[in-house]
């Protein structure tokens, strides 16, 4: 394999890692608007490791970032609930 698919490849598998932490992560809290906040948090987190390591961490912030923050205001409190967040 070489670089350039070996590198398409570590971007892609980044990709979609992010994509699952962000989904299971990206719901805490009791109130949509707590997930929501928590989501997006955790998922900018998330992002910007996984973009890090292809090289765009901010572009993986973003998107990560997004991602969570769905996650979080589409579910309700009995489908994932972490507990109270830390900011109340």
């Amino acid at each position: 394999m070489n670089h350039v698919a070996k590198n398409r490849l570590m971007a892609a598998a980044a990709a979609v890692a992010l994509i699952a932490a962000s989904a299971s992560l990206g719901a805490c809290g009791q109130s949509k608007s707590d997930r929501a906040i928590s989501g997006g948090a955790i998922g900018a987190g998330v992002g910007a490791v996984g973009g890090a390591l292809t090289g765009n961490a901010l572009g993986g912030a973003v998107i990560g970032g997004a991602a969570g923050a769905a996650t979080g205001a589409l579910t309700d409190e009995d489908q994932i609930n972490l507990g109270k967040p830390a900011w109340r």
